[in-house]
């Protein structure tokens, strides 16, 4: 139950973003946003016990952003929210990476691999965010505002699940020892 509820939470703003952009404009759609962004935050708190980063750094973005949106009536930084995020998120792997820090494990807890899979998954999550970053800088600029809406539901959400089952294979690979099943063929020590 707590999984799906932390899906719902990782992708319920996104829902209705995208459902209130079809009943009334982007305007409307970054106002919802934004609030539901912030609703998401203490269920988060008390489903965990602590403050998630990663929501809560994006959920930071989401207002600045979409501040700038409603404030100045203008759709480009909502847009460009995506971007940024994307980047920083692709900039900390790598910099967690560089500086010998695993900043997967405190995102992905209750995962625990060996050293090298922690690296090989960092590299791949580092690779994935730079593509997404890229693809909504296209997105945006060439696509309408329903389109871009669009892209960021449909695509976007789905190639976030895709490519995390894609990554199972590695992460059951190079479980650490202790978690590894014994009885399974490789497993165990």
């Amino acid at each position: 139950m707590a999984q799906l509820i932390r899906l719902l939470l990782e992708w319920g703003p996104l829902v209705v973003f995208f459902v209130a952009n079809a009943k009334g404009g982007i305007m409307v759609a970054t106002a919802a946003f934004m609030v539901a962004a912030v609703v998401a935050l203490p269920i988060y708190r008390k489903l965990d016990g602590k403050w998630p980063v990663m929501p809560l750094v994006t959920c930071g973005f989401v207002l600045v952003f979409g501040g700038l949106t409603l404030w100045l009536n203008d759709e480009t930084f909502i847009k460009v929210k995506a971007t940024i995020i994307y980047l920083l998120f692709a900039v900390a792997l790598a910099v967690g990476m560089a500086l010998r820090r695993n900043l997967l494990a405190h995102v992905l807890v209750g995962v625990e691999m060996d050293h090298g899979g922690w690296r090989r998954l960092t590299v791949r999550w580092t690779g994935f965010f730079l593509l997404l970053a890229a693809a909504n800088e296209v997105a945006w600029r060439f696509l309408t505002t329903d389109q871009w809406v669009g892209y960021k539901s449909f695509v976007v959400i789905p190639l976030f699940v895709l490519f995390s089952m894609a990554q199972v294979p590695l992460i059951l690979k190079h479980q650490a020892p202790e978690t590894a099943d014994p009885e399974a063929p490789g497993g165990g020590a």
